[in-house]
């Protein structure tokens, strides 16, 4: 096999190998005979990836930090089979819908351990949340404390909530995932005093339980010195308001936005990595500042689906501008993956009929949507490829299948989920009939 095919190999899920002809096996499935049964362009996530992510996150957190719930971010993907996942494996969501809310509802998932973020919950969102009992509320500004403090007056209820604030620090990503900083929509910024009058405004809400504080950065995070930089700030804002309003921390979040390696020369810290800088500082800080540590809640949503989840297209046609570029024409695209048009997000790819062949060609992977943008991975090195082969994008389990779209009126893609040799619909590909249902005349 090509050694850069060797390298690339260590992007897909866990399970992956290459049989003697040179497919690509994932869960041990043959890529080329599930895009044959179930179509492409189809998203393969493999549930061994997905288990093991979240049990490296338990064990990495808790055995630095005991009191330390691992609550997946829904945003980047969520359906009933992976919430179902991860329930099994004992780990909280953090939802920021309505939608997402009734997924968690359908399986039986446990409320108490479910935070609903969002900078603009609505009456009803906050309703159904407060009628299932959920755990926590992130508060994310005024009017949305006022609101949820009346809904839940008027349901007899005491909801308890985090403030989610902005320490302003920024964490040198792409200006469309960056969220810490003063200048954004989310949080109570703390550079302004408004934190504070939050704290205090919760504190006196009567109908509202001030357990904690959280802030969240931005995502994909590259190192974890922005992390350790506003744990600091959020640390000492909370020794502050246990003097002056006697404020509780019980409860802590430094959020998500963990990295993940997506292109083989891409440096990124570990799970692990992440685990020391966080709880080391929270450890430390809490003792100097003689807070009582907190329970610690984080965040990953990309970080434990991201690898888990590869893409399969089939190759339509080929179109080769001498001395220009040749470009592979794929039967996806932004419609299925706008990372790369929406954040220039940078992919891998493989001929998956041809792990084992060189990668000899220079190519642009372009999709079949009608825009100029519609490019899922430009001068890339692949094996000679042909019309009908089977091309194979690892790391697509976030963040593409949430942010998917009918645009051209496309059905969005099937999604199968493989272990042991065996692969299940998690969700059918859309029709026709599904794009039109919805329309009167």
């Amino acid at each position: 096999m090509h050694q850069s095919d060797l390298s690339k190999l260590s992007l897909f899920p866990l399970t992956n190998e290459a049989d003697s002809r040179g497919h690509l096996y994932i869960g041990g499935c043959d890529c080329i005979e599930l895009a044959k049964k179930f179509g492409t362009p189809l998203y393969v996530f493999d549930e061994v990836t997905l288990r093991s992510k979240c049990q490296e996150f338990q064990t990495e957190f808790t055995k630095r930090y005991s009191n330390t719930l691992i609550i997946y971010a829904s945003k980047a993907f969520l359906n009933r089979a992976l919430a179902i996942i991860f329930k099994e494996e004992g780990l909280g969501l953090d939802v920021v819908s309505g939608g997402e809310l009734s997924v968690a509802q359908s399986v039986d998932f446990p409320p108490e351990n479910v935070y609903f973020h969002g900078n603009n919950k609505t009456a009803d969102e906050l309703k159904q949340a407060l009628d299932w009992e959920i755990g926590r509320i992130v508060v994310d500004n005024f009017d949305e404390m006022e609101l949820l403090n009346s809904l839940a007056r008027e349901m007899g209820v005491r909801q308890s909530i985090l403030l989610r604030l902005t320490p302003g620090v920024d964490p040198h990503t792409h200006r469309h995932t960056t969220t810490g900083i003063l200048d954004s929509k989310f949080g109570f910024p703390l550079a302004t005093g408004q934190a504070e009058t939050a704290v205090a405004k919760a504190m006196s809400a009567p109908n509202l339980n001030l357990v904690g504080l959280h802030f969240h950065l931005g995502s994909p995070i590259p190192d974890t010195s922005s992390y350790q930089i506003a744990i600091s700030l959020v640390l000492n804002f909370a020794r502050e308001m246990k003097t002056k309003h006697d404020f509780h921390f019980a409860e802590f979040s430094p959020g998500g936005g963990l990295a993940v390696k997506y292109t083989v020369g891409s440096q990124t810290p570990s799970i692990a990595d992440y685990a020391e800088a966080i709880t080391t500082k929270v450890t430390s800080l809490a003792t100097e500042l003689d807070l009582t540590c907190p329970k610690l809640i984080i965040e990953p949503g990309r970080a434990i689906v991201a690898q888990a989840g590869v893409a399969l297209y089939t190759v339509g046609s080929i179109k080769e501008i001498p001395g220009v570029r040749k470009y592979i024409c794929v039967d996806g695209g932004m419609g299925d993956n706008i990372r790369p048009a929406l954040y220039e997000a940078r992919y891998e790819v493989l001929v998956a009929n041809k792990v084992s062949d060189d990668e000899s060609t220079n190519v642009t992977i372009a999709g079949k949507y009608c825009e100029s943008g519609d490019i899922l991975a430009r001068d890339v090195s692949l094996a000679p490829v042909s019309v009908g082969d089977i091309i194979a994008i690892p790391v697509s389990g976030a963040y593409s299948i949430p942010m998917s779209s009918n645009y051209n009126m496309v059905p969005r893609p099937a999604i199968v989920m493989v272990k042991d040799g065996k692969a299940r619909l998690i969700r059918r590909r859309e029709s026709y009939k599904d794009l039109i249902k919805l329309d009167r005349i």
